[in-house]
């Protein structure tokens, strides 16, 4: 099992939008995250996601819309790979996480959409089987260049905020990292820390990354983040143990082995916590 991947995308502030369409024998990429924002409309397909701390399926018209630095998988079931006609097809949007951000902060008429982005480090989901001009809107956007494409991509979101259904995929705990960090240093901390979360890390250690001592640190990091340190790798580790709970071929043993955990008593004490029930209840529940 492939660790939590840190994807590099070729967004900025120059070019902080980019559309396209896609049309796979089904979806490939593994656990990973990135710092922008995602919207993975599926058109036509079926199977499972993981996203943060929670999983779930999705269908003909299903639309993600994933917040920055979220950790997120898709994937089709076995016969994708046995049934020649099967396929996944849609569009994916990806953009800065910085998008816009002065104008959905402080002017009132993005209220909504600011909302819905914050919200979106848990992970939506909408079904738009229902709302064909919501589909087709999205759709127009991979072939839009310029301020137009910038305008139909506004539209988009705007049409988001009024969907009368949407579900939040992660769960209320579940939010590890800022969706707007500020500053070079705590972006360069999160992503090591994205990438070696299941290894055994101490505090003086990644202070010393940070080039602060452990108070400086601590205090560094809990006001760019929300969170303790200690926290935030309980958070990963929690979500990269639902992920493992997907595959019945991982024991309890073993999961809390390779997300990090120094016991599995430790283990149970912390996924009870975080997610309020035991390993073996939330994999009971998996759909």
């Amino acid at each position: 099992m492939k660790k939590i991947l840190n994807e590099q995308l070729d967004i900025s502030d120059t070019l902080p939008l980019k559309a396209r369409f896609y049309d796979y024998k089904c979806f490939t990429y593994p656990w990973h995250f990135h710092g922008e924002f995602e919207i993975i409309y599926v058109e036509k397909g079926y199977g499972q996601g993981a996203i943060g701390d929670g999983m779930t399926n999705f269908t003909d018209q299903s639309l993600f819309l994933l917040g920055s630095n979220l950790p997120h998988y898709v994937e089709n079931p076995p016969e994708y790979s046995q049934q020649e006609e099967l396929r996944v097809n849609g569009v994916i949007i990806q953009f800065e996480k910085d998008f816009m951000q002065y104008a959905f902060s402080h002017y009132s008429q993005f209220q909504a959409i600011n909302r819905l982005l914050e919200e979106s480090q848990r992970g939506w989901l909408f079904t738009l089987t229902d709302f064909p001009e919501i589909a087709q809107m999205l759709k127009c956007i991979p072939e839009k260049q310029g301020a137009g494409q910038i305008i139909a991509f506004l539209q988009l979101l705007d049409a988001l905020t009024r969907l009368p259904t949407g579900k939040l995929i992660s769960s209320p705990a579940y939010n590890p990292i800022s969706s707007h960090l500020h500053g070079r240093k705590i972006e360069k901390v999160i992503a090591f820390l994205n990438t070696h979360y299941t290894q055994p890390l101490k505090l003086e250690d990644v202070a010393s990354y940070a080039a602060m001592n452990t108070t400086a640190f601590c205090r560094f990091f809990k006001e760019n983040t929300g969170k303790t340190f200690t926290q935030h790798i309980t958070d990963m580790r929690i979500g990269y143990a639902c992920k493992l709970l997907l595959n019945e071929r991982w024991n309890i043993a073993e999961i809390s082995l390779e997300c990090g955990f120094e016991s599995i008593t430790h283990f149970n004490r912390c996924f009870k916590n975080h997610m309020g029930m035991s390993p073996t209840a939330y994999r009971k529940r998996i759909p």
